[in-house]
């Protein structure tokens, strides 16, 4: 046997990103990237214990997925250069219309957020920049798909 067979999966449960400072990383994800923060019911219930403790937050992305922050404040990064790569994660990719991209890239310079880019792709455009713990985030979006999806649009 070859291992799970395509189209056994149904997509991203969540995700889980370890955090060393739980405010920043709040604050990044809920008001930077404006993802919505569970509370009350919404909180998994195998983590209401930790999130009662601070030790976890969640947050839910515009698709669904659920975005885990552990709070680890013993955290170290794998290299202490922040412009190096994490050993075994690159980047977090999050899609936004192509009408979107302009006005995302004011509101990171109007919240001091640097950022490299726009870079252009034969998949599209990109914008990356850093959460607080220096992971890479990647706001993109593909025009050409969006045209395709409705030819309407120019």
């Amino acid at each position: 046997m070859s291992g799970i067979l395509p189209g056994m999966l149904r997509g991203v449960h969540h995700i889980a990103l370890n955090v060393q400072d739980m405010q920043a990383s709040c604050h990044f994800y809920g008001n930077v990237l404006g993802l919505h923060r569970l509370v009350g019911a919404e909180i998994p219930k195998t983590l209401v214990q930790l999130v009662a403790e601070g030790k976890v937050t969640n947050f839910k992305t515009p698709d669904g997925t659920i975005l885990d922050l552990f709070w680890e404040p013993e955290l170290t990064p794998p290299d202490p250069d922040p412009q190096k790569s994490f050993t075994r994660a690159d980047h977090l990719a999050f899609d936004i219309a192509p009408d979107q991209m302009e006005p995302a890239m004011m509101l990171l310079r109007q919240s001091n957020i640097p950022f490299k880019g726009p870079i252009i792709r034969p998949t599209g455009k990109g914008i990356y920049f850093k959460d607080p713990d220096g992971f890479t985030i990647e706001v993109r979006c593909d025009p050409e798909s969006d045209r395709l999806k409705d030819p309407q649009r120019n």
